[in-house]
């Protein structure tokens, strides 16, 4: 068949935000192939100047409606690096709680209601109500579920009110966290086997496709690494957070209004399938069973196995949060107040892991407890060279299959890093010279 091919997408659907696939290959030559961020850039960075350390998580939070509990958890530990203030193990524990909490709520999101209607064929999730309306209802469960653990323990499901650097103002009490427990056991633990048995139903309808590339995420030797730990690259190892810059290298490219990102390659890989390639050994055993039983293995170098990986990702996660209440439960609730007397002034740095990857918070404070310089690096971001890399072997790979399947193949590819594309956008240095 002819080896000329023209794709442009323009505004894929099911991701946040807007972005356009491009391919352009004249004679069997691959001349373009990337996705164009075409967001108009956001300046949440700008907006932190001078704000009190009171105020920034409050505004990092609303970066994102769906990662705000992860921007705001990366924020907290950002300010309290930076003014010396030290947690209780009681508000990391709680944290860790909020973030297993937003991460499996994302990731049935995004597996159920924005990847599954590509493996079943229909442009969303609408036509499941009619036809699987009972996957589509328990992925609505689970999800509530994962509201109801941020309502109880930070507020409010989505911008969190009762984080504060230091602590918490309001703490959830023994009996609602008791009743969560149970909530988890007898409804969410039932609705997530289920959810595994779709995918493993669906495994099929994944493309085989494989890249190698570098996997990037916090890792922890103690534990999944999800809240806290160092960065952890498959190619060069352990960096200190601290040395961030020196991982994330960002720079500018002339069809993305979102910064691209590279390391030790052209480019790397955040997310679901990093942190499972990165840190599989410390998933709960029975999530490696689903992994397994999906046919996910580690290392696996397949981009469209990242909606598999945040499958697994959920059991993990569910497990770990009954064991963190029990932790709770067992020591008490202790009537604790915010840690907020600033022992120092000056830089702080702190990651966490969002549902889309690897998150950086960078904030420099003044001695009246005010913003100097802030810097975000997030997820997507990191991800759109790597994405760009994909592109460019995977459509040589498939021309023969024809323009509507590699066109369809392409936002299915697209579809499994899960962007945020809002999130992503930055406000620009820019120098003038005379």
């Amino acid at each position: 068949m002819s080896k000329d091919l023209t794709i442009n997408v323009h505004h894929i659907t099911r991701v946040e935000g807007h972005g356009n696939i491009v391919v352009d290959m004249k004679n069997g030559a691959l001349k373009k192939a990337q996705l164009e961020i075409v967001e108009a850039p956001r300046f949440f960075e700008a907006m932190l100047k001078g704000r009190n350390f009171h105020e920034v998580a409050i505004i990092t939070s609303r970066i994102c409606g769906i990662c705000s509990l992860g921007h705001q958890m990366t924020s907290l530990k950002a300010t309290e690096a930076a003014l010396g203030l030290e947690i209780s193990e009681q508000t990391e524990i709680l944290r860790k709680i909020l973030v297993n909490g937003s991460t499996f709520q994302s990731n049935v999101l995004h597996a159920l209601f924005l990847a599954t209607p590509d493996f079943l064929g229909v442009g969303s999730v609408f036509p499941l109500v009619n036809t699987h309306k009972d996957v589509v209802l328990a992925a609505l469960r689970l999800k509530r579920l994962a509201n109801e653990i941020g309502e109880i323990v930070s507020g409010r499901a989505v911008h969190p009110i009762s984080c504060v650097p230091g602590g918490f103002t309001k703490l959830p009490s023994e009996k609602e966290l008791a009743a969560l427990k149970e909530k988890i056991i007898k409804e969410g633990l039932p609705d997530a086997n289920f959810v595994i048995d779709v995918v493993a139903s669906l495994a099929d309808k994944i493309p085989q496709f494989e890249r190698e590339t570098e996997y990037i995420s916090v890792y922890n030797d103690k534990e999944y690494g999800l809240y806290d730990g160092v960065i952890r690259s498959s190619d060069t190892g352990d960096t200190p957070v601290e040395n961030y810059l020196d991982v994330t290298n960002e720079f500018v490219v002339p069809h993305s209004t979102s910064k691209h990102a590279k390391f030790n390659r052209s480019s790397y890989f955040v997310g679901a399938l990093a942190r499972f390639n990165n840190s599989y050994n410390l998933l709960k055993k029975e999530a490696k069973d689903v992994a397994a039983k999906l046919g996910l293995s580690a290392p696996n170098f397949n981009p469209y196995m990242n909606t598999v990986a945040q499958v697994v990702e959920v059991v993990h996660c569910v497990l770990d949060t009954i064991n963190l209440i029990d932790t709770l439960l067992e020591k008490g609730i202790k009537n604790e107040k915010p840690n907020q007397e600033p022992t120092k002034y000056g830089r702080g740095i702190a990651t966490t892991e969002v549902p889309r990857g690897i998150l950086f918070h960078d904030y420099t404070y003044n001695r009246q407890g005010m913003i100097e310089t802030a810097n975000c690096i997030i997820p997507t971001g990191q991800n759109l060279a790597n994405i760009d890399d994909d592109m460019k072997k995977l459509v040589p790979e498939i021309i023969d299959e024809g323009k509507e399947k590699i066109t369809h193949k392409l936002e299915m590819l697209v579809r499994a890093y899960d962007p945020c594309i809002s999130c992503s956008v930055h406000m620009l240095d820019v120098t003038f010279e005379e």
